[in-house]
């Protein structure tokens, strides 16, 4: 302890100064017998030495020794008081200069600074070299306002690590949801992310909890699992700001990342089967829109194809109608001139017309029992080919777009055995 101290004061003891006792005539007498330099030091000398020197480290004035044994001489030299002050000085401004040169730190690019006094709050310092009044009258700590932190609700490091404490939530329809999802971060006020919060990630895991909870809440199942995560994510991000700003927690949250949406384990199959059915629902109604998508445009290029015909064939009786009434009239006309000749003429057009295309010849034998000559072979063969003209001349006549219908003779035929009836009673009157 002695030494220390001595080596705290700066003072350098040798041995062989004469002025600890260590003089050469006494030497000779205290040593006979030994070598030089071997007898033990005059310890007693040493401490008054210390005593002096203390003394004029203090500034006290150096008393003359009246008592005092100087190892059995009083006449020995004294301590160097002036050096000895000179060298107090010099130790004593080294060590204020590096009590002083401990205030000094740096404050590195996207940190800041936060100077305590007496462990309150001074002043921000910037990016930089930076002074503080040493210990312990002042402190720093140093805030990094620049990074990207991350909180993690739900889990922690890895999804397999579930925190199920945090991660089930009931949803508005009285359903439980597994969320885990992820809190991004920076700081906008050092100080208030020092002195306003203990414990400052638990401060913000709790926060998200309780913004996520409220926000699910508020939300159906479904929308939750499926369309509605962003805006989830979105809300919670909203809730979270507020609620720190409210708090003056110092932080500004920069994004809220989903990482994991689904049912709690013990009811993830049945919820994967109601999922599948729900996916081969809309599958199957994907499947009826693609045929509907492809039927329907065709049944109503039918029905207009349709309709289209219709009013194709709708004209054509028309003006079939309107020109066998136009011939009729001309007709009437020409027979209210002269009936007798019209009605021989018609008679006898129509009886061509109908012989031309029948095949059998039917004689009454009631007329007359004259013999008639009936060339069946000639008749036949006359016969066929006055039907195929017919039927060619019918064919050029007929238009390419629509299909001659049955129908269209009907009304000349039924003139034509009109007539043929009214001629057979004409004849038979006669």
């Amino acid at each position: 302890m002695l030494v220390s101290l001595l080596k705290k004061t700066g003072l350098k003891l040798s041995l062989n100064d004469p002025r600890w006792g260590n003089r050469k005539d006494d030497g000779k007498k205290a040593q006979e017998g030994k070598k030089p330099g071997e007898g033990p030091p005059d310890l007693d000398q040493l401490w008054r030495d210390f005593n002096q020197r203390l003394n004029a480290f203090f500034g006290q004035k150096n008393r003359p020794d009246n008592g005092g044994n100087n190892n059995g001489g009083g006449g020995g030299p004294r301590p160097d008081m002036k050096g000895a002050g000179i060298t107090a000085g010099v130790v004593g401004v080294i060590a204020v200069f590096i009590w002083l040169a401990s205030g000094a730190f740096i404050v590195q690019e996207g940190q800041n600074g936060v100077v305590l006094t007496f462990g309150k709050y001074s002043h921000t310092t910037p990016a930089g070299f930076n002074w503080r009044w040493p210990y312990p009258f002042q402190t720093d700590e140093t805030v990094n306002v620049s990074q990207v932190r991350t909180v993690e609700v739900g889990y922690r490091q890895s999804l397999r690590n579930k925190q199920a404490s945090e991660s089930l939530m009931l949803t508005d329809d009285e359903n439980i949801i597994d969320i885990q999802f992820a809190v991004q971060y920076t700081l906008k006020d050092p100080v208030a992310w020092l002195f306003n919060t203990r414990d400052q990630e638990d401060t913000l895991r709790q926060v998200a909890e309780t913004a996520i909870r409220e926000v699910v809440g508020r939300s159906k199942m479904d929308f939750v699992l499926y369309e509605g995560r962003e805006k989830v994510a979105y809300d919670t991000q909203q809730l979270m700001q507020q609620i720190l700003d409210r708090y003056k927690v110092g932080a500004v949250i920069t994004n809220v990342t989903m990482q994991a949406v689904q049912p709690p384990e013990q009811v993830q199959a049945a919820f994967d089967d109601a999922v599948k059915a729900g996916q081969d629902r809309e599958r199957q109604k994907n499947e009826g829109q693609a045929y509907a998508n492809d039927v329907i445009p065709k049944a109503r290029g039918a029905a207009f194809r349709l309709m289209e015909e219709a009013a194709a064939y709708s004209a054509m009786v028309t003006e079939n109608a309107a020109g066998n009434a136009s011939r009729f009239k001309q007709v009437l006309v020409e027979y209210q001139k002269a009936p007798v000749v019209t009605r021989d003429r018609m008679y006898l057009e129509t009886m061509q017309q109908v012989f031309s295309s029948a095949s059998k010849v039917m004689v009454d034998a009631k007329t007359g029992s004259n013999l008639l000559y009936l060339p069946l072979d000639k008749l036949i063969a006359q016969t066929a080919a006055t039907d195929a003209a017919a039927a060619a001349a019918r064919a050029a006549a007929t238009p390419a777009a629509n299909t001659v219908l049955p129908q269209e003779a009907m009304p000349t035929v039924e003139v034509n055995q009109r007539r043929d009836s009214r001629s057979s009673r004409e004849r038979e009157s006669r």
